[in-house]
């Protein structure tokens, strides 16, 4: 019971946060009932979920701030762009990889009002050259095969959508239109408040196990890149359609 509590503590205050300050998702002890399954479940695939749900939900107009584990947002956005990066430390290659930023010091009022702005500015000026796209190495997916994984990622009662084939260049191969992802069958979104369900078929479940009909063969999507941003011509006509390339009006 104790180890049970103890995880049940950790993993609400780190994986899976929501913004209730000292309360906890009950949906995490469904999974902490019998420790020895504990090595079972995908909890990389599940906090990424979660995380993914939590981006969704803080993109509407009635939510205030974000939950979910932004931890790996911040380690992702600082491998991935240079200019918001803050110091490094030298680490060794069995360390976290997260572990080696120093997080850098948080200003208050007229100084993070001002911040913002150059942050934004940032990310609308943003190019193709300000990206690191492969920070972990051309060939990072070999070692780590389940990140061509194709199809829904789920946590509890929350399943989203993950599809390889929209980041092509991350894996050191060119960017092409991708194929449409699997939809939900259905969804609500009230029209007030910041939440929102969504409802897949009972077949999706099935699909994280089925690891050979489900992964992306990067050779039969694309080619390996010449260069780190290389796209198809149609792409950016593609894209501009279905993103909001500015966040300053």
């Amino acid at each position: 019971m104790e180890v049970q509590c103890y995880l049940f503590v950790l993993l609400g205050s780190t994986l899976f946060v929501d913004k209730s300050r000292d309360r906890l998702r009950p949906a995490i002890n469904l999974f902490l009932k019998d420790h020895r399954r504990l090595a079972d479940y995908a909890w990389g695939a599940g906090a990424l979920a979660y995380l993914y749900r939590q981006l969704g939900v803080a993109t509407r107009a009635g939510s205030k701030g974000l939950c979910g584990c932004l931890t790996l947002l911040q380690a992702w956005i600082y491998e991935y762009f240079p200019l918001f990066r803050p110091s490094q430390l030298p680490q060794s290659p069995d360390a976290p990889r997260a572990s080696s930023w120093i997080s850098p010091r948080l200003p208050g009022g007229d100084e993070a009002r001002q911040r913002l702005v150059r942050y934004r500015q940032l990310l609308d000026e943003l190019s193709a050259d300000d990206v690191t796209w492969t920070p972990y190495g051309r060939d990072g997916h070999t070692d780590i095969p389940r990140s061509l994984y194709t199809g829904p990622i789920r946590f509890s009662d929350i399943a989203e959508g993950y599809d390889p084939s929209r980041c092509l260049r991350q894996f050191g191969y060119r960017q092409i239109i991708p194929a449409a992802m699997t939809v939900p069958h259905d969804q609500y979104r009230p029209a007030s408040g910041s939440s929102y369900i969504v409802f897949w078929d009972p077949w999706v479940n099935q699909l994280w196990d089925n690891v050979a009909a489900r992964r992306l063969e990067l050779d039969f999507a694309s080619r390996p890149c010449e260069q780190p941003s290389e796209i198809v011509e149609e792409y950016v006509d593609w894209f501009l359609t279905r993103s909001h390339p500015r966040i300053t009006h």
